[in-house]
């Protein structure tokens, strides 16, 4: 199991253990974590699973496809550094422990 704790705008903290190889927005909407809408349902076509990973997991992420890369330019938050879609972050055992922050807002 992966641990991964949530760090909401307002500071608000909730953890999940998820299993690996599912998409970090699969595991996030299976928990109900708040802030992650998942409109699109993964599919690579809305920007309401936005996320920003802390270090150092977001350094072990393979860099955001092109396609993430400009959906990106929909998220109704400010796109950080660190941003990615939580659908295309595939949870491997490595990222145990990982910290995610949530935009202020998904629309």
């Amino acid at each position: 199991m992966i641990s991964i704790r949530f760090i909401a705008a307002d500071g608000s903290e909730q953890t999940l253990r998820a299993t690996p190889d599912q998409s970090l927005m699969k595991a996030a909407v299976d928990a109900n974590i708040t802030g992650i809408e998942a409109d699109c349902g993964g599919t690579l076509t809305c920007a309401t699973c936005h996320v920003m990973i802390g270090a150092p997991w977001a350094e072990q992420l393979p860099p955001p496809s092109r396609d993430e890369a400009d959906m990106l330019d929909f998220a109704a938050s400010p796109v950080q550094p660190s941003s990615r879609l939580s659908c295309q972050v595939l949870l491997k055992p490595e990222l145990d422990g990982m910290v995610v922050h949530l935009p202020a807002s998904q629309h």
